[in-house]
């Protein structure tokens, strides 16, 4: 295939990574798209990698090694795999590379690359900005989960997540051992602030979605304890503590006594997790763990 086309079908992607991607929650076609989109970012309207074709001989070959420059969890390796599949078609070979959520070293290899060195050049920003994205998304959740190993709470993603991205950056949160909430708005409903507000309170919003949605399961948001309360005499069994200190939501945690599971959100800091772990609330949810992650130190090193 030319390393000017991007154009490829999924049915000539190799089925061990489709398998791979679809045994991991992906949709391969849809992970195919994106990259895809991200390639034709580096190559619009079908144009070529102008530095690579001027300065390597078309019939070069070459190998590459992927490694870490820092310690951490690798995730989205089968991503970069794809990104050089749809440049290259079935003309790479990619060996040595680690399963996603693997804990690396700096100078570890994740993942080795072969083939005609101007394609892997061409896929070579694309496959580390998915992989470094996604691996920086694992390294952090994954710290979360070890300050909370030994407590009942689990670490959650959110839905401040880049758009178009959500699927992958969600799959990178459990390569670091963490849980995902919900995908969209319609898999759980979720009472916040202001539909309490527009249904006058906490309570009349939380049996407005219990009449309309039987059986879905609803959150709400509450900021204080009387609000808690309220919830808990009606069977609401998933609350969410928003912005509270540690003293409130271990009586928080006191006064549900298992009716609810119980999560705490709104401002939290690795620095703090633990403390609030230790209140007994099941689920400490973390927007930055998606929306601003720093990315992971991968790169690229022709052999």
């Amino acid at each position: 295939m030319s390393t000017s086309s991007v154009r490829l079908s999924d049915a000539e992607l190799p089925a061990a990574l489709i398998d791979e991607l679809t045994a991991a929650g992906l949709d391969p076609a849809a992970v195919h798209g994106s990259v895809v989109a991200a390639l034709t970012e580096d190559l619009p309207g079908g144009s070529v990698d102008v530095t690579s074709a001027a300065t390597i001989p078309a019939e070069a070959r070459g190998r590459a090694d992927f490694a870490a420059r820092e310690a951490g969890v690798v995730a989205g390796l089968g991503v970069a795999a794809m990104v050089f599949h749809t440049v290259l078609g079935h003309d790479v070979e990619i060996t040595d590379r680690l399963p996603d959520g693997t804990r690396v070293t700096a100078g570890d290899v994740v993942m080795r690359v072969a083939g005609p060195t101007r394609g892997l050049l061409t896929a070579e920003r694309t496959a580390l900005n998915f992989a470094s994205h996604l691996s920086g998304i694992a390294t952090a959740t994954a710290a979360w989960a070890d300050v909370l190993r030994g407590t009942r709470a689990r670490v959650l993603d959110t839905r401040k997540t880049l758009p178009g991205h959500r699927a992958l950056q969600k799959y990178a949160v459990r390569c670091g051992g963490g849980i995902n909430h919900r995908f969209s708005l319609s898999d759980l409903a979720m009472v916040k602030d202001n539909h309490a507000i527009a249904a006058g309170g906490v309570v009349p919003a939380y049996q407005a979605v219990r009449a309309a949605h039987p059986d879905l399961p609803v959150e709400v948001e509450v900021t204080d304890l009387e609000q808690l309360r309220a919830l808990l005499d009606v069977g609401c069994d998933r609350i969410l503590l928003d912005n509270m200190d540690s003293p409130v939501m271990a009586e928080a945690v006191r006064i549900t006594d298992g009716r609810a599971s119980l999560e705490a959100s709104g401002g939290l800091t690795l620095q703090r997790a633990r403390e609030v772990a230790e209140t007994g609330v099941d689920f400490i949810s973390v927007g930055a763990l998606t929306h601003s992650v720093q990315v992971f130190d991968l790169g690229m090193d022709l052999a």
